[in-house]
């Protein structure tokens, strides 16, 4: 029998792949990480060329880690320490199949936020890939597009500056400063309402709190 939590979860899954949906974005339920990982490999399709931005999410869903070691033709930005080839890479992101990443928010009439402090994960998203695929957790979920930025820019920053390493106002207390830092990590604000491409962008929700 289902919990409250699984059944709250799998409402509200219901009410966002329907707003997604308006918004010519297909999306997808997954209650547990690993049927999100499983239905990800399906979409992607062997063979594919794909790469990815800086998700926890991803990552500790083990997506990449397959992918790397599967039949796709994965570009793994994680193992290149060169700063050169790096950017050169990151480049390449526009010519692939699949870009992935998660949102930094999501509101709940389907509108994804994601700040950036580079703005290539933000620039891919919207114009390049062929295809999009957002990994999100239910614990990403706003009630409004204002709650979803103030996600962003007071929870998944202030923890993405701690985890990277970022000298800003965030890291010392927690607390968003709407700073302007040369560390800062929110220089663009992306927002993505609607997808002229309905089968560009792809979302798969999970039934677990996962990434910041």
């Amino acid at each position: 029998m289902a919990t409250p939590m699984e059944k709250r979860n799998a409402l509200l899954a219901e009410k966002l792949i329907q707003n997604l949906g308006k918004r010519h974005m297909e999306a997808f339920y997954c209650p547990t990480a690993e049927e999100a990982c499983q239905k990800a490999l399906s979409l992607i399709g062997e063979g594919s060329s794909v790469t990815w931005g800086g998700s926890m999410t991803i990552r500790d869903i083990g997506l990449t880690k397959r992918l790397v070691e599967g039949n796709y033709n994965a570009y793994d930005r994680d193992a290149v320490t060169d700063p050169a080839l790096k950017e050169e890479g990151v480049r390449k992101a526009f010519f692939m199949d699949w870009f992935l990443a998660s949102p930094n928010a999501i509101s709940e009439d389907g509108q994804l936020v994601n700040i950036d402090g580079v703005g290539n994960r933000v620039a891919a998203i919207t114009f390049g890939p062929k295809h999009v695929l957002f990994i999100a957790g239910l614990n990403k979920v706003a009630q409004d597009l204002d709650a979803a930025i103030k996600r962003a820019r007071s929870t998944a920053a202030p923890i993405n500056t701690a985890r990277i390493g970022c000298k800003t106002p965030c890291q010392v207390d927690g607390v968003c400063h709407d700073c302007l830092s040369p560390d800062c990590i929110c220089n663009y604000i992306h927002i993505t309402r609607n997808s002229k491409d309905p089968d560009r962008i792809k979302i798969i929700l999970v039934g677990e709190s996962l990434g910041y």
